[in-house]
């Protein structure tokens, strides 16, 4: 009964009734909660049951799926600064959790795992191993071991069917997608959908991944703010790293000093924007998670499964149209999106408007040091999706060129770790040094 408690629904008929229980749930938690205040209980009171109610089992059905149904819960935990604090509050601590937990596999499927992928000698690799799980993520679970030669190492699993499961998840996204692409005209979906396919899918295979951990530990060796652990072994389901002590980022967001939030934010940014100038490659996955603090004040990170391939470094156009929108140049930006393909060419847009929506994206570079607040970012979120602005329908007539999926994700993603932080960082002066077009070359 345990075995099947936690195996991973594969099949796509089983995996969409899961996630449909997320909306049902609600609705009859509703209801329930209309019932009781007709029966006399404060709304406020049956309104914050309701919503501790849905964010654990947000958390029960999103951690049991795995796959790409618990991405989506990552991703959601990351952007939570924006949402409003009446909303955001129940939800924070459950949505973070999804970021470092979720149901363990037992130890004998664990065993059965590593037989099959390192050899059935697989216990001679290892002094030492932990059958618990140190952490969990989407598609593995880490377990903590010594190494044949005393090095502590981090152990990473792929869940059995995690591969099946993922793919389903996309299948579904794809045809959500084909329905919302009638909604939005100015975007290319399939192309999208198809690039999205193709980077998830390159997260199931550990071999993948090993190669792009070992660029970045190659590219960040002897740095002195930055700990990328080294690959000491790799199967298409296994890894095996060096072990990095330290306190995940999720927990300075909750109880950090400010000097440590500042410190964090800023090696946490710069990791992101230097990755492509050092590595040729962008580190895609954003999430705290991926993210310690060690003693001696330099940030590890962990987790190179989601990259982009960016051999020559970030995109010129971005550091140049970043630099026009900052000096306002309404129509130049509204050019320069149209020539890297955001805006299709029979697609109307009013210049300025289009300006204010890059907003969140730009305002940190106006600014010698910029703080990032979960305040700042809901007024903008609040600003974006009131239906009387005329920001408001923009979102729908841009399109997001395939090669900037990722770039796209990363960078919002870490506006909104950043938010989380509660933050100062000297945003402008990591753009001038890492974002390729910033500076206009010298004449």
């Amino acid at each position: 009964m345990g075995e099947d408690r936690q195996a991973i629904p594969k099949r796509a008929v089983a995996r969409t009734a899961r996630m449909a229980s997320l909306p049902i749930g609600y609705a009859g938690r509703t209801a329930l909660g209309l019932g009781k205040r007709i029966g006399g209980k404060p709304a406020e009171v049956v309104t914050n049951e309701i919503q501790m109610r849905t964010a654990e089992q947000m958390f029960r059905v999103l951690g049991e799926l795995k796959g790409g149904a618990m991405k989506f819960g990552q991703a959601l935990s990351v952007f939570e600064a924006a949402l409003p604090e009446e909303v955001a509050g129940p939800y924070r601590a459950t949505l973070t959790r999804l970021q470092d937990a979720a149901p363990p596999m037992p130890a004998e499927t664990v065993h059965s795992v590593l037989a099959d992928q390192l050899g059935p000698d697989w216990r001679d690799r290892f002094t030492e191993f932990d059958d618990d799980p140190a952490a969990a993520a989407s598609i593995g679970q880490v377990h903590r071991a010594v190494y044949r030669d005393g090095r502590p190492v981090a152990v990473k699993i792929q869940y059995p069917g995690a591969g099946k499961a993922l793919m389903s998840d996309l299948n579904q996204v794809a045809r959500m997608a084909r329905m919302f692409g009638g909604m939005v005209p100015g975007m290319d979906i399939k192309p999208l959908v198809d690039e999205l396919r193709e980077r998830v899918a390159e997260e199931l295979d550990y071999l993948k991944e090993s190669q792009s951990q070992r660029a970045f530990a190659a590219a960040f060796e002897g740095d002195p703010d930055f700990v990328v652990p080294h690959i000491l072994a790799a199967a298409p389901l296994v890894l095996v790293s060096e072990w990095v002590d330290g306190v995940g980022l999720s927990h300075i967001i909750a109880d950090g000093t400010q000097p440590q939030r500042d410190r964090c934010a800023t090696l946490y940014q710069r990791f992101i924007l230097s990755g492509p100038a050092r590595a040729g490659l962008l580190h895609a996955d954003p999430h705290p998670g991926n993210y310690r603090y060690t003693p001696d004040g330099k940030l590890a990170v962990l987790d190179f499964g989601a990259v982009a391939h960016l051999p020559d470094g970030l995109p010129t156009a971005m550091g140049h149209l970043l630099r026009i929108a900052m000096h306002n140049d309404a129509d130049g930006v509204l050019d320069g999106l149209r020539e890297e393909g955001f805006v299709k060419p029979h697609i109307a847009l009013d210049a300025q408007a289009l300006l204010d929506y890059l907003t969140p994206l730009v305002e940190p570079a106006r600014h010698e040091t910029f703080h990032y607040t979960r305040d700042w970012l809901r007024g903008q979120f609040m600003r974006l999706r009131d239906p009387r602005s005329e920001e408001f329908t923009i979102g729908f007539k841009l399109n997001l060129p395939p090669n900037y999926l990722l770039i796209h994700r990363v960078w919002l993603g870490c506006i909104g770790v950043l938010c989380q932080l509660d933050a100062e960082v000297a945003t402008r002066a990591e753009v001038e040094q890492w974002v390729p077009g910033f500076v206009p070359d010298p004449a």
